[in-house]
């Protein structure tokens, strides 16, 4: 299937989530070098929608910006081909159901195998409607990434069985954004996905400093981080990138100090 894996291979992975199109496309594409130059195991590129029903309202703002200058679909698949000049880390879009339905599922996702997408992060797709687009996901080598939140109780056993490329465990209830404590019981949970399958899991939500991510990273694989990274792009914009390498180097540095304590 998808190269994923390898971001996992060299310890604690690093994912940082970026909005494609905030402020514009040249931006993400020099703020996604700056992360890959700085240690990023992952990324996670964002596809911009109207109405975000999971993320709180930085990266909220950052859709919002992006669709405000234009950004298309069409414009972001350009931009991956582009960057697999020489971006050779897994990537993977994280986006909406109505996103993929609208541009057609089998083009879409036809479309992430040609272009090197490794996988597909689809937050309001229901685990029992992932049928809809896992047909196309294994025709055309692209990983169906699950999530595994608080609320799947009953069902977190099953999700990871059936798990590929990563499963993105959910730390919080509630939308996106930086949070100053993490309260969820979830060694619990890595407990359960642990007695149920081997693939990597990484947790995301909420995580903004270094403290925070050697925290979940030892609990799992890895730690996601978005809504810390959009705000540098809020607060410099075009000359974001820099700042974002910066940011990047130090969580990065985090995650390797956690696998010096394990």
């Amino acid at each position: 299937m998808s190269n994923i894996k390898v971001a996992f291979e060299k310890g604690k992975a690093f994912i940082p989530f970026i909005t494609c199109g905030d402020p514009d496309l040249e931006t993400t594409a020099a703020a996604v070098r700056a992360a890959v130059e700085n240690g990023a195991d992952l990324i996670e590129l964002g596809i911009p929608f109207s109405d975000p029903t999971a993320e709180g309202p930085v990266i909220q703002g950052a859709n919002l910006r992006a669709l405000q200058g234009g950004v298309t679909t069409d414009d972001i698949f350009q931009l991956v081909r582009e960057l697999r000049r020489d971006v050779k880390i897994p990537l993977v879009f994280m986006t909406y159901a109505n996103v993929v339905f609208s541009y057609g599922a089998d083009r879409f996702i036809r479309f992430c195998g040609e272009i090197g997408i490794d996988g597909l992060i689809l937050p309001d797709l229901p685990y029992e409607e992932k049928e809809e687009f896992l047909p196309d996901c294994h025709k055309y080598g692209v990983d169906l990434i699950s999530l595994i939140a608080p609320t799947s109780e009953d069902r977190t056993a099953k999700i990871a069985r059936e798990a590929e490329g990563f499963l993105y465990i959910v730390s919080s209830m509630g939308v996106t954004g930086t949070r100053t404590e993490i309260k969820t019981d979830l060694a619990s949970i890595l407990s359960i996905v642990r007695q149920n399958t081997d693939i990597p899991c990484a947790i995301g939500f909420g995580i903004s400093t270094p403290q925070q991510a050697k925290a979940m990273a030892a609990l799992s694989d890895g730690a996601i981080v978005g809504s810390a990274i959009i705000k540098l792009l809020e607060q410099y914009g075009k000359d974001a990138p820099p700042y974002i390498g910066e940011y990047v180097r130090e969580m990065k540095e985090a995650l390797r100090e956690t696998c010096s304590e394990i």
